[in-house]
């Protein structure tokens, strides 16, 4: 299934302070910090990868930290919550971890079948732990305080809140060849078959008023595709539909498309290619700051106003 679409490819989403964020993903959640670099557009602000040990497609989060950036609004037009796949009987530990370490969390709760926990990162963005009823064979990061059969495997869904769940659906089933596979309510599930895993979009249709993208929001939602070839495919068939899409991006560890979808979420289609360690051996991976090759000429500069982290 080279040529179709292969579910949730990262996330990306605005943080505040930077070391806080990096803090918070790699010492309570455990991810592995994949990739240190800058935003392409405002190369004086980070942009941070946390995944599994490869930065394999479907684990990826990652955020631009803005620092003293204004909270975001969370509302219709936006992705309003992000969900992680964990094995069945983790969610105790997981409540336990993030009570000690004063995080801010609900209690346990189920949907279509399967318990879940939601929490705020610092920045109040919206995580879900799930436990998924199909087994989930990928292999999540170990660290010291937690164990394998723990630990956050990668994606399971995103949710995304609209005002009319239709125009949305149709890009999934129409575009990116998504079904959809259940209904609770005014949430609306949908998934792909070209993959096992990171294969999840839930639409909630909501009256509200419209979110704003800041502090604690999803930026973007990025899809996968095995390489340049597919992505162009793609940006065929978005154009088709009649709505605008960029020209390809080179993003370093992956190209890329945008496009806003018609309520409102933008969404990226991105390649497999050619990944995180195009730079950097895997076991070095997030150790050293990595700089496209426009700004190298001015590492020293940058090295010194970027905020510590570690």
């Amino acid at each position: 299934m080279e040529n179709k679409l292969k579910g949730i490819h990262h996330i990306t989403a605005i943080a505040g302070d930077a070391k806080s964020n990096y803090d918070f993903y790699t010492k309570i959640l455990g991810l592995r910090f994949v990739k240190k670099t800058v935003n392409f557009d405002d190369p004086e602000t980070y942009h941070f990868y946390y995944g599994d040990e490869f930065g394999t497609p479907g684990t990826i989060l990652t955020f631009f930290p803005w620092g003293k950036v204004q909270a975001g609004q969370s509302g219709s037009g936006q992705a309003t919550a992000i969900g992680y796949s964990v094995a069945a009987g983790s969610l105790e530990f997981w409540k336990q971890r993030l009570s000690d370490n004063n995080i801010r969390l609900g209690e346990f709760a189920e949907r279509f079948g399967e318990r879940y926990l939601t929490l705020f990162d610092p920045d109040g963005l919206k995580l879900e732990l799930i436990e998924s009823q199909t087994i989930d064979k990928r292999k999540g990061w170990e660290t010291d305080e937690i164990k394998p059969e723990n630990a956050l495997k990668g994606f399971y869904n995103v949710t995304i809140t609209v005002r009319k769940a239709g125009p949305t659906a149709n890009i999934l089933t129409q575009i990116f060849d998504y079904t959809q596979r259940a209904t609770e309510g005014n949430r609306y599930r949908y998934a792909t078959g070209a993959i096992d895993t990171a294969n999840t979009i839930d639409i909630i249709e909501a009256d509200e008023k419209g979110g704003f993208v800041a502090g604690g929001s999803v930026h973007h939602v990025a899809f996968r595709v095995e390489n340049e070839e597919v992505l162009m495919q793609y940006r065929d068939k978005v154009i088709a539909a009649g709505l605008s899409i960029t020209e390809k991006i080179d993003r370093n560890y992956f190209y890329s498309l945008y496009f806003r979808e018609p309520g409102g979420v933008l969404f990226e289609i991105a390649t497999d290619n050619p990944g995180f360690a195009v730079d950097e051996p895997v076991a070095e991976l997030g150790m050293n700051l990595k700089l496209p090759a426009q700004y190298e000429q001015y590492r020293e500069h940058l090295e010194k106003v970027l905020p510590k982290i570690n």
